[in-house]
């Protein structure tokens, strides 16, 4: 059976903003989440960590972070070696689509939106 371990990048503490409710949904929908961001707290309960260590067995990593501030975690992006990137909108990143066809070529790039996606039921398509 597939599994879908998400990582959340740009998570929030905050329920108004979109990557708190993207985590939210995943969870409803039995994903499990892992939440990366800036500020300590939670993610819809999930502990928000910096950083992952050793990232492993990642399907998707899903982004709330507009360009600018993906430009930290290319690095940590190709560590995950996940198997989709979903740019939510606002999210959009040519270089950051280039740089994964490069050093990622079977990653799926999805320009799309996680809640609708999971609205949908095809986020695990």
């Amino acid at each position: 059976m597939q599994h879908y371990r998400t990582i959340v990048l740009g998570a929030s503490n905050k329920p108004e903003r979109y990557a708190w409710k993207a985590a939210k949904r995943l969870q409803d929908a039995s994903v499990e989440v892992i939440a990366i961001g800036n500020k300590k707290g939670s993610c819809a309960g999930v502990p928000i960590q910096k950083s992952l260590e050793n990232p492993t067995d990642i399907h998707s990593i899903t982004l709330y972070l507009n360009p600018k501030n993906q430009e930290a975690y290319y690095n940590f992006i190709l560590r995950c070696q996940p198997q989709r990137v979903i740019f939510n909108p606002g999210t959009e990143n040519p270089a950051l689509y280039q740089l994964l066809k490069k050093e990622l070529p079977n990653c799926q790039i999805e320009i799309a939106c996680t809640l609708v996606m999971l609205s949908l039921n095809n986020f695990k398509n």
